[in-house]
């Protein structure tokens, strides 16, 4: 940023450390021990950019991801407008997971699309069989639990319990106040 941007209050938005959802799988391995249990399901949520150059990038991404063995892929929408590309393992191998989901926002940021990366999930269930999501913040760096309840309610406990779970794993968001809803993502509804 330059003199003249700091004076006139504008700022770049942080580059997103796509490379943190590699400390995943320790964190699964955390996870597992207390009875949780990766469910193969992850998703990647942006924004659209105006023009079909990202939809080129989504086509060539699902076009990877599908080729290799026990991958598919879906793109779906939100209510909130915004767009989610799932992936789905049958093999429920998360460093598999973790690195299509890497390739998706690797390709969005190398072309270019790297600010409308909002948060990569990868879901997971409670022994009880509810699902919960590990969240990647892209702008923050950081990762939250999100475990969605009955209604438009959350499982604080859950989140929490999560959270002290993980926290020697990944980087976990310090400002719960960052700990957004993300309701109606896949997986998680």
């Amino acid at each position: 940023m330059g003199f003249l941007d700091s004076i006139l209050g504008r700022s770049k938005p942080p580059q997103a450390d796509l490379d943190v959802l590699f400390s995943v799988p320790q964190a699964v391995i955390s996870l597992q021990t207390e009875g949780f249990t990766p469910t193969g399901v992850g998703s990647v949520c942006f924004r659209d950019m105006e023009g079909r150059a990202d939809d080129q990038v989504m086509a060539d991404a699902e076009k990877i991801i599908s080729s290799s063995p026990g991958s598919t892929v879906t793109r779906s929408d939100d209510r909130f407008g915004f767009h989610w590309l799932t992936v789905t393992r049958n093999d429920a191998d998360v460093s598999g997971l973790v690195t299509d989901l890497h390739a998706v926002n690797s390709s969005l940021a190398d072309a270019g699309f790297g600010s409308a990366l909002l948060c990569s999930t990868v879901v997971f269930s409670t022994p009880e069989g509810k699902p919960f999501g590990l969240v990647y913040l892209y702008k923050r760096g950081t990762f939250y639990p999100f475990a969605p309840d009955t209604g438009e309610r959350r499982d604080n406990a859950l989140e929490l319990q999560v959270r002290g779970v993980v926290a020697q794993d990944v980087p976990v968001e310090p400002d719960l106040s960052k700990w957004l809803a993300i309701w109606g993502a896949p997986g998680l509804a």
